[in-house]
């Protein structure tokens, strides 16, 4: 979903959006913050610079513009991660959310799963190195309508780095629970290793369009297609 809709929809709209939000105090500060990214990459091999706009008409303001275009699309081609990136795509993707351009895809097996488990007294929670914004935006405008408050909470990578075995000892201190307590559900196997270093439960899902594992991979972990092969006690 987000390599085959939500980047390519960014790729395919940042024109449109800057020149129809251009006058806008929140599209002026992401363009702000974006120079300033710039700046900071201009040492980089291929990095594309954005100059100020000094008012001199509507040629000058489409140069700066197809500037800015050009930063960003430099940037997802380097899959970068930068705060001024995910903020611009944000806006996008929220203004986008909102017009029913984009819907987040749920997998049909997920909703009646997460409200089985919520009814036998157990708590979930999303981690993902999409912002919570993101995250809040793809369940609030998803395929199975409005799902947000299946969720008792959301993280992101302000907590840290899904590939660092602290940051899951963190969410499960700020969600008041012993990691093993805790059964983590992702389909990177770094990230996997990384729950299991902080002694958390670890399933790995198989979907459509993942990255594939090596033997090894499949041989240790365990492994599911669908959340209903998911069987976990009720909550005590």
């Amino acid at each position: 979903f987000c390599q085959e809709t939500l980047f390519p929809y960014i790729k395919d709209n940042v024109k449109e959006y800057l020149r129809a939000h251009w006058e806008e105090e929140e599209c002026q500060r992401d363009v702000g913050l974006l120079r300033k990214q710039a700046q900071e990459d201009s040492s980089l091999d291929g990095a594309v610079p954005i100059p100020l706009e000094s008012g001199s008409g509507e040629e000058e303001l489409e140069r700066v513009i197809q500037a800015v275009v050009d930063n960003v699309h430099w940037q997802m081609s380097l899959d970068r991660k930068t705060t001024a990136l995910k903020q611009l795509q944000g806006h996008m993707w929220r203004a986008a959310y909102a017009t029913g351009h984009v819907k987040g895809e749920i997998f049909e097996d997920v909703v009646p799963a997460i409200r089985k488990w919520r009814e036998a007294g157990m708590k979930v929670y999303i981690y993902s190195s999409g912002s919570v914004e993101a995250q809040k935006l793809l369940f609030g405008y998803s395929t199975e309508g409005d799902i947000l408050e299946l969720f008792d909470g959301h993280f992101d990578t302000k907590i840290g780095p899904k590939v660092e075995s602290e940051s899951y000892r963190r969410i499960a201190a700020s969600i008041g629970c012993a990691t093993n307590n805790i059964l983590f559900l992702t389909d990177v196997p770094r990230e996997a290793n990384a729950a299991e270093e902080a002694d958390t439960h670890v399933a790995v899902v198989i979907r459509p369009g993942n990255a594939g594992l090596t033997d090894d991979e499949k041989s240790y972990y365990s492994l599911i297609s669908s959340f209903t092969e998911l069987f976990l006690p009720s909550s005590t």
